[in-house]
């Protein structure tokens, strides 16, 4: 039975069709795989994911954590039991080192794995994914003695991790965070602070939790350094090597409308519940130099934003299935131009508006997974390319993209679970159905890892003008490429046009808006920015396939791609232009809008 947790005919096109993953084991790293072997791995995925994941996602979500009376967090059983299952099949180290435990998978293969958790269960997989890239972060930054103690066991599935930047007074302003860590002569540092919003904060799924914990080091006269500039990073455990619990207190819960099974704390550290070694302060451990923390803490954010993309793509991509088999199955109405109210009624999927919903789902998740897969394959690029000049091209092309990355998937993946919602009708939003819950789960991910407007303003404020544009044409090159071969097709040349006269449009506005003489007129209205360039790589990344789809042998598959592509082509690309004009005529309507005026 075909899986409603992710297409596999959709991945092997992806994978194998469209971006070559077999290429990748000509390569060093990875030449001991081939395709039966990825293969193999997302088998081994699927069915983990399928038998024991999904089956209490809706519990996971009905009977969220919990403070015992203890002051221990409660979590529904089958969360360890599927956490455990996860580990014992290697996937913790899935792409790491064999040296590591890992099987030294690519990246891009590694996010599918991924994706079948967050598709089949979104917040029990959120200790995993977080507990990856704490490791990774570590890999990169700490010192061997701090991945010998702490990564090995989190590969091995025994620790878990998280991230801890946001404070209740600062949120996703970091220069204004105030932990702040004072070294205690025994080359430690003692934490006293707040952290909130902290997944995966506090639980007893693991023998221990490892905390990688934004603060400031005071300077010589004990104040602290302002802005981003003076932030470190710190491992803070929550048990200490001796065993000693470390002074790190769960102050309380926050309760979610989706993600419910994650724990999500506000988490006090050095407030003296706990005093290791006979006194308060959260004992931590510098990680790389001091006040390069936001450098090193980028190494976990940047994963962490395409995995938030692929996190929105797949509960998308979840609900449109749902929706589909639905869709097939449900009798009722019938057509327009019938006339007999005794003749059978239709499944829902006859009727023109339903294959609409159905269609605009198709072209948003499958284009959000498309996306997201294309910069897991820039990953394995940048890591491994055999020229520096390939590696280089990778890193420029990843570093433009991972703004839209992150943020498109995480818009219109929900857009496309609220259509799934609709396509149920009545049933859609009860909670015996499954996307209604999708719904909730995924409108979390336009604010994790930075919202919209935080990435259009990196978009159009950073990463367009970065290395004297150097970025921003590493894509236009891409893309025009794209055009090139597209218009040699000749079903597929009017899209070819369309997207060329798109991409001179948002260079044109891009031009008009730096010109501005004005930095606030000129990221006035970054978001739509962001909204108008994503829409135009993901036509990119539709053309990409429909290329792939028509030098293939005709079939209902490659059909569906085509006709996906045409409906981006005339109902989505087109939404860009209006965007434009907004931006080219450096609108200053929100700009001019007064508080005591609303």
């Amino acid at each position: 039975m075909q899986s409603k947790l992710l297409s596999r005919r959709d991945v092997e096109f992806l994978l194998y069709e469209w971006l070559d993953v077999k290429a990748l084991t000509a390569r060093p790293r990875f030449q001991d795989h081939n395709r039966e072997s990825f293969d193999a791995a997302l088998d081994t995925a699927e069915q983990i994911a399928t038998e024991l994941f999904a089956p209490h996602n809706k519990k996971n979500d009905q009977q969220e954590p919990h403070v015992g009376p203890d002051g221990a967090v409660r979590i529904i059983p089958e969360v360890k039991q599927a956490l455990d299952a996860f580990s014992a099949a290697g996937l913790m180290a899935a792409g790491h080192d064999y040296e590591q435990g890992g099987m030294q998978l690519p990246y891009v293969v590694d996010r599918v794995l991924a994706g079948y958790f967050t598709a089949a269960n979104v917040a029990t997989a959120a200790y995993t994914f977080l507990t990856m890239a704490n490791a990774n972060t570590l890999l990169k930054c700490g010192s061997p003695e701090q991945i010998e103690r702490y990564v090995m066991p989190m590969l091995e599935g025994r620790y878990f991790g998280t991230m801890c930047l946001s404070e209740p007074q600062a949120g996703s302003s970091l220069s204004d965070i105030t932990t702040h860590a004072e070294a205690d002569g025994e080359g430690r540092y003692r934490l006293r602070g707040n952290k909130m919003w902290i997944s995966a904060g506090e639980h007893e799924l693991a023998e221990n939790i490892v905390h990688l914990v934004l603060a400031k080091i005071p300077d010589a006269h004990g104040k602290l350094i302002p802005g981003v500039k003076g932030i470190s990073l710190f491992l803070v455990p929550k048990f200490l090597p001796d065993g000693e619990r470390n002074d790190i207190a769960l102050a309380g819960l926050n309760h979610k409308m989706g993600n419910r099974g994650t724990t999500n704390c506000l988490l006090n550290f050095g407030e003296g519940k706990y005093r290791p070694g006979g006194a308060a302060g959260a004992i931590g451990f510098l990680v790389g130099q001091p006040n390069h923390g936001l450098v090193n803490m980028f190494h976990m954010m940047n994963e962490a934003r395409i995995g938030v993309g692929m996190g929105a793509a797949m509960l998308g991509y979840t609900g449109y299935l749902l929706s589909l088999d639905y869709a097939r199955n449900r009798p009722q109405g019938r057509h327009p131009a019938a006339k007999d109210p005794s003749a059978p009624q239709l499944p829902i999927i006859k009727h023109t508006d339903v294959r609409r919903m159905l269609l605009a789902q198709k072209a948003y998740v499958e284009g959000a997974l498309g996306l997201v897969l294309y910069s897991a394959r820039l990953v394995d690029e940048q890591q491994t390319a055999e020229t520096a000049e390939d590696r280089e091209r990778a890193a420029r092309l990843l570093e433009f993209l991972t703004p839209i990355t992150k943020s498109w998937p995480s818009q219109w993946c929900v857009e496309a679970n609220s259509l799934a919602i609709q396509v149920h009708g009545g049933y859609g939003y009860t909670r015996e159905y499954n996307v209604e819950q999708l719904y909730r789960d995924n409108r979390l991910n336009s604010i994790h890892e930075g919202t919209h407007g935080i990435h259009g303003l990196d978009l159009l404020g950073r990463k367009v003008a970065l290395k004297d544009g150097a970025l921003f044409k590493a894509f236009a090159s891409e893309l025009r490429a794209t055009v090139d071969k597209a218009a040699d097709v000749a079903t597929l040349a009017a899209h070819a046009n369309a997207l060329d006269a798109a991409w001179r449009r948002v260079e044109e506005v891009t031009q008009t808006l730096y010109a501005a003489g004005d930095t606030n007129k000129t990221l006035a209205n970054a978001t739509a920015y962001l909204e108008a360039v994503g829409h135009v790589i993901v036509a990119w990344i539709w053309l990409e396939q429909a290329i792939v789809a028509t030098s293939a042998e005709p079939s209902d598959f490659y059909r569906g791609k085509l006709q996906a592509c045409r409906y981006f082509y005339q109902w989505e690309l087109p939404k860009v232009h209006v965007q434009l004009d907004l931006l080219d005529s450096l609108d200053t309507t929100t700009l001019d809008m007064q508080d005591a005026w609303f």
